[in-house]
């Protein structure tokens, strides 16, 4: 077995394991933060599959949104933090081990070089000689830049309005 087939084994184990106590959770709290888990796990696996751009807006738009709901609805709801607060010294040593496996899967990640066989033909980015974030970006620019603009302008009206 390669590195890269461990790597994805160990990223869905983790994420099947986060995925089940989102829904199995009592706590809201640990439920948001093993939805959190359950997307970065995904992002690296993403990560695995060398699309960058996917990964890092899963990370952003996902994980940050999720994080930003849930603090707006336990402000809206004025959930009492105190007893929570109490248990952070009993579960600090957890999140210090969640947070090392997280850095250690990043760093790992940086070194590992995905050799996989599409079935989808040759990757344009790959036939390019680019990654595939600046294979996008230059598509997106140059191909589908009308496209890319109506949705844009769509986009913000629905902000404005």
């Amino acid at each position: 077995m390669s590195v890269t087939t461990g790597l994805f084994y160990a990223f869905s184990a983790v994420l099947l394991f986060a995925a089940f106590r989102v829904i199995t959770a009592r706590n809201p709290v640990h439920a948001a933060l093993y939805l959190v888990l359950t997307f970065f796990q995904a992002a690296l696996i993403w990560m695995l599959l060398k699309a960058e751009f996917l990964a890092i807006t899963l990370v952003l738009v996902y994980v940050g949104a999720v994080m930003v709901l849930f603090l707006f609805v336990v402000m809206m709801l004025d959930v009492d933090t105190s007893p929570m607060r109490e248990g952070f010294v009993r579960y600090l040593p957890l999140g210090l081990l969640v947070a090392v496996v997280m850095l250690i899967e990043m760093l790992t990640l940086i070194g590992v070089e995905a050799k996989f066989a599409s079935t989808f033909g040759e990757d344009p980015a790959a036939a390019a000689g680019l990654s595939n974030t600046a294979w996008l970006a230059n598509a997106l620019f140059t191909d589908y830049m009308l496209p890319f603009e109506v949705a844009a302008v769509i986009l913000t009206i629905a902000v404005v309005a």
